[in-house]
């Protein structure tokens, strides 16, 4: 029987298309993420591929990604769902659970130790897996995020040798019980107690945060360049750019000044921005996404053997007051939570068997609910078939 070759263990053939294709069944709009984000994947997956085969490439950077973009734009949707395409391990966690030392916090090797743990402790398959770390801005030392100081600092130095080329031990120097676990299974082995470790070389890492403030910096810089260039005019049209073109136009200078380290942002060549989402793409986050909310609350009412069948018009109001919750596809969870609770609260005790998810509901809930019960208890009970004998 042969043995599959290490490439043939982790196989990857897809192209920038069909990743960008995916990923339009489960995010809607951020075409530019989706397509800087296609490349890079499959840039850095097939790079691995080739190594895993034996060949050599020397000079090759690993292409990490930063993803900037105010919170619920779908970043995090964006990366789990292009991991579980490719299949690789994916482990997200928030920049600020860290600390530079790791006895106050989490040492940032742990990210490391947790993708060992998403391969069912496969140290092959973690090595070519996803880490993804959002809030990076909150690490910034200096400048509008009002960010974490020296601590911060610490903790983007403390990323450079994962980000790149290093060797994490599996066991954490921390983790006394499993230190000594590892020590009495090399001694029954006979060999070293040294604990096992795992090469950070081909891990993709992606990065996100919001920078808010960092548009202010970006305008200045654009309107300094444009006053010196064609005068006041120029000058005028950068101060009309909404937020989003500016975190388009973002450039390494800008990451330093709001206060990354200049080694840390160098680790993240491939940077893009992520626009807000308006009513119309909350609507169709709503209406078409695959991983949609309403499919939740679908399931949800039909677990007690209610229908619940949203209209269109339904949709384009919570899509509406989402919006004015300011946090994206986060908004939409709000919105229907206080829309639905009393309905979820209710109606698996009630008759009815049926509703329509109409503007008005979402308006007035607590009417609409009052009604349907009302209807439901002056219908004439269903007739029910007699038992076959």
């Amino acid at each position: 029987m042969q043995t599959a070759t290490p490439s043939e263990e982790f196989a990857f053939d897809l192209l920038p298309r069909q990743i960008a294709r995916h990923l339009d069944r489960f995010v809607i709009g951020q075409a530019e993420a989706k397509k800087v984000l296609s490349v890079a994947l499959c840039d850095h997956f097939q790079h691995v591929r080739r190594c895993l085969d034996g060949e050599d490439a020397p000079f090759y950077q690993k292409q990490n990604v930063l993803l900037l973009g105010p919170t619920g734009v779908g970043k995090t949707h964006l990366i789990r769902s292009a991991a579980e395409l490719i299949g690789v391990p994916f482990v997200k966690a928030d920049a600020t659970k860290f600390s530079e030392t790791g006895y106050v916090g989490g040492d940032v090797d742990d990210l490391v130790r947790d993708l060992v743990r998403r391969a069912g402790g496969s140290v092959k398959k973690a090595s070519h897996g996803i880490i993804y770390l959002d809030e990076v801005d909150k690490l910034a030392t200096r400048g509008e995020g009002g960010g974490r100081d020296v601590s911060g600092r610490g903790v983007q130095t403390n990323l450079l040798k994962l980000m790149e080329d290093g060797d994490v031990p599996l066991v954490s120097p921390n983790d006394m019980t499993g230190q000594i676990q590892n020590a009495m299974s090399a001694m029954r082995g006979g060999g070293s107690a040294q604990p096992e470790t795992i090469n950070t070389r081909h891990i993709l890492f992606i990065v996100s945060g919001a920078f808010a403030g960092m548009e202010k910096g970006i305008r200045h810089r654009l309107a300094e360049a444009a006053g010196a260039e064609g005068g006041t005019p120029a000058r005028a049209k950068v101060q009309r750019l909404e937020a989003d073109e500016l975190y388009a136009r973002a450039m390494t200078a800008d990451f330093i000044q709001y206060g990354l380290e200049p080694e840390f942002v160098g680790r993240l060549p491939v940077r893009v921005a992520c626009h807000g989402l308006d009513t119309g793409h909350l609507f169709e986050v709503l209406r078409r996404s695959e991983s949609s909310l309403i499919r939740q609350y679908e399931r949800a009412f039909a677990a007690y053997g209610i229908t619940a069948e949203f209209t269109d018009d339904g949709l384009r109001r919570l899509a509406e007051l989402a919006t004015g919750e300011n946090t994206g596809a986060r908004g939409l969870m709000t919105v229907c939570e206080r829309v639905f609770r009393d309905l979820k609260f209710a109606l698996p005790s009630s008759r009815v068997r049926s509703f329509q998810v109409t503007p008005e509901l979402v308006e007035n809930p607590a009417v609409v609910l009052k009604r349907l019960l009302s209807e439901a208890r002056s219908a004439k009970p269903r007739k029910e078939p007699p038992a076959a004998e």
